[in-house]
């Protein structure tokens, strides 16, 4: 099959490589409808993760099912499904407790920016839709497989609520799904964080308030200024700087928690400023298999379009092409049509 494989930083080919196989018989093989590139995705192309040359990479995708292994039995041959970026068995301990993302026999997709990938524990995992969905619907479906369900995740985690004030810190894909997600959870004030005009139109979109373009201390002002110096009731760490962080902590108020989704590099925190002010942090990598049935729920009536967040979209041979243009943000996120 053809897939976007990595070999050194900055270093992103297209490339034959073999098909994957059911392995156990758990597996299923879906073939990949759409696939994208997620910002994570640049941690290994800048250099901030290591690297195995020749690996693929991707791991959002919807598709066709392809294979099934003798031990599934919730889908067929011909199904379209969304792929959760974490696989689980979903009936676990961690599963049943709502942290399909911590189960024991996790798997996690590994070549969505392909041909076809491999989900493991695919009864447990995939989520179906009732046949073959209208084109229009999938750049949203794909945000599903991992950057909906994490911005909705980081406003779960930070206790969002109907009315209160929430303040979403990253204007990446992850940060304009938060904002979706804090406006359906019912905050009366969304508050996006973002220098970049379109990115800041897309918050409005989406249901942003506020935009506070500033960072740093003048974020923080701006930020005690709109709240008439109290601070958030949420806020949305979608970044996982320890710039990010920092903030995330300076514009909470005393009682309130900082959800996390944000894959955390360099971070230190604010022990003290948490200590003293009981503030919270609760987070990490988003249950996808939990939030799938109602995400997927909201996008088919209407209430949610997160598709939006795609603005490039290129064949699969180029995408070496779609990551220069995500890392010089030239686009938020790039969709990749195999």
């Amino acid at each position: 099959m053809r897939a976007t494989t990595i070999h050194a930083p900055g270093d992103i080919r297209v490339e034959t490589v073999p098909d994957p196989t059911i392995e156990a018989p758990t597996d299923a093989i879906v073939r990949v409808t759409a696939g994208c590139i997620c910002g994570s995705d640049l941690w290994p192309y800048r250099g901030e993760n290591p690297v195995k040359a020749g690996n693929t990479i991707g791991h959002e995708a919807v598709g066709v099912i392809e294979e099934v292994g003798s031990d599934v039995s919730r889908f067929s041959v011909g199904d379209f499904v969304v792929v959760p970026f974490c696989h689980c068995d979903n009936t676990c301990p961690a599963c049943l407790a709502g942290v399909q993302s911590a189960c024991p026999n996790a798997g996690g997709t590994s070549s969505g920016q392909a041909e076809l990938t491999r989900v493991t524990q695919a009864d447990g995992s995939l989520v179906k839709t009732d046949g073959m969905p209208d084109e229009k619907y999938l750049p949203s479906l794909l945000a599903l497989s991992d950057v909906m369900a994490t911005g909705w995740h980081a406003a779960v985690s930070a206790g969002v609520t109907q009315g209160g004030t929430a303040v979403v810190v990253g204007d990446g894909a992850v940060g304009l799904c938060g904002v979706i997600a804090a406006q359906q959870l019912g905050a009366e004030r969304v508050v996006a964080m973002s220098r970049h005009e379109p990115r800041q139109k897309l918050a409005r979109e989406f249901g942003a308030t506020h935009v506070i373009a500033e960072r740093g201390d003048d974020a923080t002002a701006a930020v005690m200024e709109l709240t008439d110096g109290v601070g958030a009731d949420a806020v949305l760490e979608c970044v996982g700087t320890d710039q990010a962080m920092q903030t995330a902590f300076a514009v909470a108020r005393a009682g309130a928690t900082v959800g996390f989704v944000g894959v955390p590099h360099g971070v230190e925190l604010p022990i003290r400023r948490m200590f003293s002010q009981n503030i919270g942090l609760r987070g990490g990598v988003a249950p996808v298999r939990l939030y799938l049935p109602d995400l997927l729920e909201r996008v088919l009536d209407g209430r949610i379009d997160p598709g939006k967040v795609f603005d490039l979209t290129l064949p699969l041979d180029e995408s070496p092409e779609g990551y220069r243009a995500m890392d010089e943000r030239r686009a938020i996120k790039v969709l990749l049509k195999p």
